[in-house]
């Protein structure tokens, strides 16, 4: 993959999970337990990407579980 490519991903990527934080505060604010899912958002601006890739797979599973224990 080329840099620019690579570039663009991590771009669009940046700003598809920035559009999220809106929702993920709203859904804090109703349910305190999508706090650590709005907080990873929110260091996104401050970590890289692919260090981030982890803890938003793992939140995603967790919401999609009916536990919070993975």
């Amino acid at each position: 993959m080329s840099a620019t490519r690579r570039s663009t991903l991590q771009s669009d990527a940046m700003s598809a999970l920035l559009k999220a934080t809106p929702a993920a505060a709203a859904a804090t604010s109703i349910d305190g337990s999508w706090n650590p899912l709005m907080t990873t958002i929110n260091e996104a601006e401050r970590v890289p990407l692919q260090d981030l890739v982890a803890s938003l797979t793992r939140l995603c599973k967790v919401a999609d579980s009916s536990t919070p224990y993975l």
